[in-house]
């Protein structure tokens, strides 16, 4: 029988002690390392997201500690919290969607860009899979964005998404700026998690590209996309949502039902009702008791 998802968390949670990792998460980009290689001949990489370390902790072992050459080999991780220092790896401690820290990234290559950029940032989760699902969309899409400013032509790139209807779309997306595209989900990953994995390789933007620094959550894409002034990065375009929740309401919403100032509600006829309903022949059966009488009889 196949481990439950419980199983598989309380093992992974040992082992992430006895072998002294920060948290369980780290096999997740071993076994991804595992089956893509995305460490081969890596001397440049950035760890997005990075509190508490895990994955940092990762590139750390793998990159640098009992490497003969070490000295050529430079890892940062980005957050804006603190965390405990990892051998070779320097901290950032700054937001991803501002373009400072693409520019510190690269100063400290020396003018170099990354050869692999690793993220394993998520929201806090609702429970509200949709909610969720747009949110980690939202965070993909500024990884994606910085990604763009300190990625080298051929790099790689890797980062948690949460499977949903919208994955084909987004596999779509980043197929623009990789020549391959993976989703995977690795062994350590709960079954019941809607976590997933893209590991996008040889980074390959499009002819003419202007990359921009954006956060999704505050900017206008679009317009930043049109300021460029270049044709490609306005067929780049997300998808949003359009309306101003300020001003308009939301679908996903109940409100109190308009009243006059006696708080009586005033019903409104429909501006065109059907023309023939399937269900009006329904409603005639049951004013002339027919549907009841026929339920009866077949008793």
């Amino acid at each position: 029988m196949g481990k439950t998802s419980k199983d598989k968390r309380d093992i992974y949670y040992r082992l992430a002690k006895e072998e002294g990792w920060r948290a369980r998460s780290a096999f997740k980009l071993l076994q991804i390392d595992e089956t893509f290689k995305i460490f081969n001949g890596v001397t440049r990489a950035v760890d997005l997201c990075a509190a508490p370390g895990s994955w940092s902790q990762v590139l750390s072992r793998k990159l640098y500690e009992g490497r003969e050459e070490s000295s050529d080999v430079r890892i940062i991780a980005v957050d804006l919290q603190a965390m405990a220092p990892l051998p070779g790896v320097t901290q950032i401690q700054g937001d991803i969607t501002k373009l400072s820290t693409a520019h510190a990234i690269i100063e400290y290559f020396g003018d170099q860009k990354a050869e692999l950029v690793v993220c394993d940032g998520a929201p806090d989760v609702t429970g509200l899979h949709d909610i969720d699902e747009y949110i980690q969309s939202q965070l993909l899409l500024a990884a994606l964005s910085i990604t763009t400013h300190v990625l080298m032509p051929g790099g790689t790139f890797v980062a948690k998404i949460f499977r949903g209807k919208d994955t084909t779309l987004l596999y779509s997306q980043l197929d623009i700026f990789f020549d391959s595209v993976s989703i995977t989900k690795p062994q350590s990953s709960r079954n019941s998690s809607l976590e997933a994995f893209v590991v996008c390789k040889n980074y390959n933007p499009p002819k003419d590209f202007i990359p921009q620094m954006i956060n999704p959550m505050v900017d206008d894409v679009k317009i930043l996309a049109e300021a460029t002034g270049s044709e490609v990065n306005k067929k780049l375009i997300p998808f949003l949502v359009s309306g101003d929740l300020n001003t308009c309401y939301d679908s996903d919403m109940s409100y109190s039902l308009p009243t006059d100032e006696e708080g009586t509600y005033k019903w409104l006829e429909a501006v065109q009702k059907p023309i023939s309903p399937p269900y009006e022949e329904i409603i005639e059966m049951t004013r002339t008791m027919s549907l009841k009488n026929s339920a009866i009889v077949k008793q």
